[in-house]
């Protein structure tokens, strides 16, 4: 049996960056699949759900996407080489958070009315993280060190989503551009985005993306 398991809904969602870091690192893991009923216009029936998703590790229960990402982040060795790559990767991940917390207010609140003057606004986002992919080692690695990281996993996805939200988003941004193809690329890390527990997959609970 794998040791983890993961309970979230039928959806990438706030759940796919962990299961891409579990992946990259050569873990499976059961799935325990949420009624999809709940997952409805980005807001959840219970306040237990709230927290979802859910990692199971043997007796152990981690709840919120990003506790499970620094738990993982610190089994694995992903959470940098001392304490002050890790306050970097802290920072930079709440820059991550930002810009998620903007989508998912598109996605679920503003779509129709709303989606022109977010793609219109989006290169002033971005040019944070090319900026501080540039700033480390010219942009050649990842977002933060000299390894991968937690927020390697984060950025990707978000990254990667705000390509299927906006095609050529990324055209004015080469290093970013650049940054998604490399990680992508990554053997284990290809073999799960080509497999059917990704692309099967809705980004969004409500279908939009």
């Amino acid at each position: 049996m794998p040791p983890y398991t993961i309970t979230y809904f039928a959806v990438r969602g706030r759940c796919e960056a962990i299961r891409m870091l579990l992946a990259d690192q050569g873990h499976t893991w059961r799935k325990e699949v949420l009624n999809q009923d709940k997952c409805q216009a980005g807001e959840l029936k219970s306040s237990c759900d709230c927290r979802y998703p859910k990692l199971t590790d043997g007796d152990f229960t981690v709840y919120q996407s990003n506790a499970i990402l620094r738990y993982l982040a610190r089994q694995f060795g992903l959470y940098g080489k001392d304490d002050q790559e890790a306050t970097l990767l802290d920072v930079t991940n709440e820059d991550v958070e930002d810009l998620r917390r903007k989508y998912l207010n598109l996605i679920y609140f503003h779509y129709d009315d709303g989606k022109e003057e977010y793609v219109r606004d989006l290169p002033n986002k971005l040019k944070l993280f090319e900026d501080l992919l540039r700033n480390n080692q010219g942009g050649k690695g990842f977002i933060v060190g000299d390894q991968i990281s937690f927020v390697d996993y984060n950025l990707l996805d978000l990254l990667r989503i705000h390509q299927t939200l906006a095609p050529g988003c990324l055209d004015a941004f080469p290093l970013l551009f650049a940054y998604v193809d490399r990680l992508s690329s990554r053997y284990k890390l290809k073999t799960y985005l080509s497999s059917s527990q990704h692309s099967d997959l809705p980004i969004n609970c409500n279908g939009k993306e």
